[in-house]
């Protein structure tokens, strides 16, 4: 059994790593995602300079807890190019005992100008012992939004590729960063939400779907959020599956709280442990 576990933790593990750096980053997709043409850029009313995120994660397996890590998101006002622009990071790390199983050493990184345009976005994954480097690269001719994508997986050739469309492309942390400053007032439970996603790889339109609103208690504290529920649903076998329910504040700073992921050798969750650095009273904080 111990060994069937540790085969199924290394399995999961890197399962989870993927979700989760996908999933805090794009968890706040859920609040907009509008049509639009290219005209990409966004007020920002969410955050400010040296606003920095923390979080644990934990796997479970047959009822058995294991903390295997964490995450941080930290973002900082900076120039890109020669121009005022945001930089963002998402950092998640193994933890030691983890490390004897699966190695995780996931960065994610992302430039937008100040009023929110994509510009740049890198994530450099290094999961077990397979390192993969995703990036993408933003311009805007003609009213258009142009993707320039490039893969490579350890020392194998590059994969590079591209994509024009009228509606604006993100990333993981550019859509976060933008979606942070909209507001889901009057939406009701079953609203659906589709975006385009560039991931390096490929763009695609993805989905989310309201559940509504909730108070949820962190894990082994007494603190309580306002929150607003959402899942991120994908197809399989042309049918949609919940990969991950999450939870974010009802307030201004819109922090995401909890994920839960559905594996499927278990579940994971991530829950925040701290937060620094906020542009706007955290009226979602119950207590």
């Amino acid at each position: 059994m111990k060994n069937t576990f540790i085969m199924t933790l290394k399995r999961s593990l890197l399962q989870r790593s993927l979700l989760v750096c996908t999933l805090l980053a794009s968890t706040l997709f859920l609040i907009h995602a509008p049509e639009v043409q290219a005209q990409c850029s966004a007020p920002n009313s969410a955050f400010k300079s040296g606003e920095t995120l923390i979080y644990d994660l934990y796997f479970n397996w047959k009822f058995v807890w294991v903390k295997v890590g964490t995450a941080s998101m930290n973002t900082t006002q900076t120039i890109y190019h020669g121009k005022p622009a945001w930089r963002s990071y998402l950092i998640t790390r193994g933890s030691k005992k983890a490390d004897k199983l699966f190695v995780m050493r996931d960065t994610l990184m992302a430039y937008t100008s100040l009023d929110l345009v994509p510009q740049y976005y890198v994530k450099k994954a290094l999961e077990g012992g397979t390192y993969r480097r995703n990036e993408v690269w933003y311009s805007y001719p003609n009213g258009q939004c142009s993707v320039k994508m490039r893969y490579q997986k350890n020392t194998q050739p590059a994969i590079k590729s591209s994509h024009t469309s009228k509606y604006c492309s993100y990333d993981m942390i550019s859509m976060l960063q933008k979606a942070r400053s909209f507001d889901a007032t009057g939406w009701k439970k079953g609203h659906r939400i589709n975006f385009l996603m560039a991931d390096g790889r490929h763009c695609e339109w993805k989905s989310i779907v309201y559940k509504g609103k909730k108070n949820f208690t962190i894990e082994n504290t007494t603190t309580t959020y306002r929150c607003l529920v959402f899942s991120f649903l994908e197809k399989e076998n042309g049918k949609e599956k919940e990969i991950v329910t999450f939870y974010i504040t009802d307030d201004k700073n819109h922090i995401p709280v909890r994920l839960d992921m559905n594996l499927n050798f278990g579940t994971a969750k991530a829950f925040l442990t701290g937060a620094r650095g906020l542009r706007n009273p955290q009226t979602a904080k119950i207590k």
